[in-house]
């Protein structure tokens, strides 16, 4: 067979490399790989899935050119969702059962997808919010990143009983001239936090790919999580419309977001880097937010007709926006209907890489998404995700809180808080509880989630855990002020 293809390849003078990309064959690929999660924004916020007061012309563009997931699935929180895609496992299974506490930090077992690409030869960076711990063992240049660019806690600003704050001038100093860690030196930045997380990652890869190095860029811009601060010129549009000062701030942030997201499409373009570039642009969890006020008058804003959002053990709470464009190699503007996660983008991100992931490391929950990627109406088994809430009390037994704030997803069921059915193929936005009319498959979830719960209690292993002494990036501003001061941060070019 091999000598015939040898043959028929000499005779039509085809390469055998052309070949493989014929069959677009995503594995061992190499892209390089740039991930932009925001943080609290969900379906109802661009203008692409409905929204008719923001204008998100740029992530448009970009929807109208990706490969869309519209059935992907996170956590409802954020640093559980983070610890969840860098894992390939559930968060809880990490120790992340809350985000904060001490309960925020990932397991120091777990070894990340980032890890396995460095060691492969990609450069790692990350650009805004880590908020996986903030103790040094915990940081991202110790788990696997070659370059960090960071603020603290899951917030700008934000502190915390315990180990889970933000460097001290960012508490008066929100989302302007904040201060950053970047490496292992703590710098003082000039401008808006989103566009100095955006700057700081088009530098580092233009850098890369001048280098001719494969990279995977993490960029997490903290926005539009609250307090909703924006710059003027963003928020003006939404005050002079006549909302409330808060909800201006918000969606200024979002179209701010829209800017920097249409600039890295531009400079993409310009350096030439669409064909070998994997982008991916998704959220966190469901949108923060379902009220504001305009002209004096409480209203909805819009939800893309979720009931929940952020926090939610319902489907609004965890099911968010998944565009990936890859040029020439992902098809444009095609939807992919089969029930993913961000615990499958660890195996994604390996087998594009073409790394083996050891067997020595932590059991992987998720799959590869590659057949997807390649055929988007390839054969996709059914399956469970399970979502919890979490944030039980401090100290609290987490079996008091096993059948609080859960939910069991499969392609056709959201099985919530144990009394609640909803057939997600005839009824996405849960209007009809139809617990009553199939018992079989509600005792089929049961057993599930009784399964996966027991095997993941013994992981969450954070929960025992007292508060920490001291907070460690206070303890690090201040010795850092003290012996050699905080210099300004510089820019690559790009």
């Amino acid at each position: 067979m091999k000598s015939l293809l040898c043959l028929l390849t000499t005779i039509l003078l085809i390469n055998p490399a052309d070949l493989r990309a014929a069959k677009n064959d995503l594995k061992g690929s190499r892209p390089n790989i740039i991930l932009v999660m925001t943080d609290d924004q969900g379906m109802g916020d661009l203008s692409c899935m409905g929204n008719k007061v923001l204008r998100t012309p740029n992530l448009d563009r970009f929807y109208g050119l990706s490969t869309r997931f519209t059935d992907f699935h996170v956590s409802p929180t954020c640093a559980p969702t983070r610890s969840a895609i860098l894992s390939g496992r559930h968060e809880f299974r990490n120790g992340v059962t809350h985000t904060i506490k001490e309960r925020e930090r990932m397991a120091l077992s777990t070894t990340t997808f980032v890890k396995l690409l460095a060691r492969s030869g990609y450069e790692t960076g990350i650009f805004g919010k880590w908020h996986l711990g903030d103790e040094d063992a915990y940081q991202p240049y110790n788990r696997g990143f070659t370059e960090t660019f960071i603020h603290g806690a899951g917030g700008i600003g934000q502190s915390f009983p315990g180990s889970c704050a933000d460097f001290p001038p960012n508490r008066e100093n929100r989302y302007f001239d904040n201060t950053i860690l970047h490496n292992d030196t703590i710098k003082s930045t000039k401008g808006f936090c989103t566009d100095v997380f955006f700057q700081a990652a088009l530098g580092w890869i233009n850098k890369q790919l001048q280098a001719n190095k494969p990279f995977f860029a993490y960029i997490p811009p903290n926005a539009p999580h609250g307090p909703m601060i924006a710059p003027e010129k963003y928020a003006k549009r939404f005050l002079d419309l006549g909302y409330d000062q808060n909800t201006a701030g918000r969606y200024g942030m979002i179209e701010n977001i829209d800017d920097n997201f249409g600039l890295l499409m531009k400079k993409l373009s310009e350096w030439k880097a669409w064909k070998n570039t994997l982008v991916i642009f998704m959220t966190d969890n469901g949108q923060a937010g379902k009220r504001a006020t305009l002209n004096g008058e409480k209203v909805s804003i819009f939800t893309a007709g979720f009931k929940s959002g952020k926090g939610s053990h319902y489907e609004g709470g965890t099911h968010v926006p998944a565009f990936w464009r890859w040029k020439g190699r992902l098809g444009e503007g095609v939807d992919v209907p089969a029930l993913t996660a961000h615990i499958d983008m660890f195996r994604t991100f390996t087998d594009l890489a073409g790394v083996t992931v050891p067997d020595d490391i932590q059991k992987i929950g998720g799959r590869t998404m590659l057949p997807l990627l390649e055929n988007p109406k390839a054969k996709w088994k059914d399956r469970e995700l399970f979502t919890h809430k979490g944030r039980w009390q401090k100290g609290e037994d987490p079996n008091q809180s096993k059948m609080k704030n859960f939910a069991v997803r499969t392609a056709r069921w959201r099985w919530v808080g144990g009394n609640e059915l909803y057939d997600i193929s005839r009824d996405p936005y849960e209007s009809t509880n139809v617990i009553d009319q199939h018992p079989k498959v509600v005792t089929r979830l049961q057993k599930a989630y009784d399964n996966w719960w027991k095997a993941t209690l013994p992981l969450m292993v954070n929960e025992n855990v007292p508060y920490a002494p001291e907070q460690p990036q206070k303890t690090r501003y201040e010795k850092q002020l003290k012996q050699s001061g905080i210099p300004d941060w510089k820019p690559l070019p790009f």
